[in-house]
């Protein structure tokens, strides 16, 4: 497994999101190929970044071998938006007072109905 601490660089909004991982450690975590995880990040099903060569993934999408539940219907909804991929990732790891916490959050714990009503208001 590579070292998850290391943030790739700006223009990403790095003082939210602490821990990254990339593709092959994914893949590896899924028991899938890599081109398999490149795909889902086609199909927007994740969201990744490229530093240095390498795609990286927010580790706060991941729980255990499945990504986590909601993430990918909250990613159109902020791609109809018209969220580019560095607002989207911006938008998922700010903390929110009303929620409470970031919308990331209420996604690990379940509570991805709010997030997705916030998420397609935005469209509007």
């Amino acid at each position: 497994m590579t070292d998850t601490t290391r943030p790739p660089s700006d223009p990403v909004p790095t003082a939210l999101i602490t821990e990254w991982l990339p593709l092959p450690d994914i893949a590896e975590a899924f028991g899938i190929e890599v081109t398999r995880v490149r795909q889902q990040v086609r199909e927007r099903l994740l969201l990744a970044v490229r530093r240095d060569g390498i795609l990286y993934v927010p580790a706060a999408f991941i729980d255990g071998d499945h990504i986590i539940k909601g993430l990918p219907g909250v990613l159109t909804l902020l791609q109809d938006a018209g969220y580019s991929d560095d607002e989207a990732l911006t938008w998922l790891f700010t903390p929110e007072e009303s929620l409470p916490g970031a919308p990331v959050d209420a996604l690990r714990e379940n509570r991805g109905t709010e997030v997705k009503r916030r998420a397609q208001a935005l469209g509007f």
